[in-house]
């Protein structure tokens, strides 16, 4: 599963403000961004602690705190959701008092915890791509079919033929190529399926 949209959640333990956020991102560089844009937004914040798991891809960074106190136990509450293609951050502003190690446990644990309780989750669905070339007067019919179909055209280029290279949903690929060939009279070429990576939709 990975998240809809970004969903926000605000602890405050002992005057300690702990500031969640849990957001979808496709890798690891689009989440340290993330996490440089919160520095940026929070210069007095004294942590900016994040945890991300991304197509088998993971992080967990404590920013500070004492080793694994904050990012270890985030990412934790990622894994237990089941969830991928998602950050979570946590912006501390300390409150004067002292947490301890178990209380900071608990409030990063709580902080992601809760905001992920009011996220939008969605299955991810693995695509693949498909490469097929027509005749131009096919050009549009193809087109049609694609959007009908609601697949999506990633490019197309203009030779002898038109090509098309079209991303659809693994479980839909092998009936929707059968029904083009049915309904295009043997007219469609096509190239051996690649699988793309898992895409979120």
């Amino acid at each position: 599963m990975t998240l809809q949209a970004p969903v926000d959640h605000e602890l405050v333990i002992k005057k300690s403000r702990f500031l969640a956020r849990v957001q979808p991102i496709k890798n690891r560089s689009e989440a340290q961004a993330i996490v440089w844009q919160l520095k940026q937004a929070h210069p007095d914040a004294v942590h900016v602690c994040w945890a991300m798991l991304a197509g088998g891809d993971s992080a967990a960074q404590d920013d500070g705190e004492p080793s694994g106190t904050a990012g270890r136990p985030m990412l934790e509450v990622l894994r237990h959701q089941d969830l991928d293609g998602v950050v979570a951050t946590v912006v501390r502003y300390f409150g004067g008092i002292k947490l301890g190690a178990g209380g900071l446990v608990r409030a990063y644990t709580d902080a992601v915890a809760q905001a992920l309780l009011r996220a939008e989750k969605s299955p991810i669905i693995p695509k693949i791509e498909l490469t097929c070339w027509v005749p131009y007067d096919m050009e549009g019919w193809l087109r049609r079919q694609a959007q009908l179909a609601e697949v999506s055209i990633l490019r197309v280029s203009h030779e002898s033929l038109v090509q098309f290279v079209l991303e659809i949903s693994k479980v839909q690929s092998l009936t929707w190529q059968q029904t083009l060939n049915d309904l295009g009279q043997g007219k469609l070429v096509w190239d051996d399926a690649k699988t793309d990576s898992s895409s979120q939709g």
